[in-house]
């Protein structure tokens, strides 16, 4: 059944660079006064805690980004199936607090090292 509100329909046939800026969290409150910034974007490696829902308090690193339907997965957080196999829960990143970024990428780097950075 498909939903009768416009915004939720803009967001579903949204194309993949809309989709992809919808992927942000906030960060905790040390990397926000260190950073100078509220949110991020989400990226694999990055180490998250999980806030609301049935796995509250689960922390581990993103495991992959989906950005096709807005959502992540991230390590140990993961539902048994009937036949004895795991797999990963999709979790919507408004759901996830960033406790510590992976700053592998020379550009990301760069984009954190702000003039409110501080030392």
């Amino acid at each position: 059944m498909a939903s009768i509100k416009p915004k939720v329909q803009r967001k579903a046939q949204a194309e993949y660079s809309a989709k992809k800026g919808q992927i942000r969290a906030p960060l905790s409150k040390e990397l926000r006064e260190k950073y100078g910034k509220r949110t991020v974007s989400l990226r694999k490696g990055d180490t998250v805690e999980v806030t609301r829902g049935d796995y509250k308090g689960y922390e581990g690193k993103v495991s992959s980004v989906i950005t096709s339907e807005v959502r992540i997965t991230v390590e140990g957080v993961n539902s048994k199936k009937m036949d004895g196999t795991t797999i990963p829960i999709k979790i919507s990143p408004s759901k996830v607090m960033v406790t510590k970024l992976d700053l592998s990428d020379k550009l990301r780097k760069e984009s954190f090292k702000g003039e409110r950075e501080k030392e």
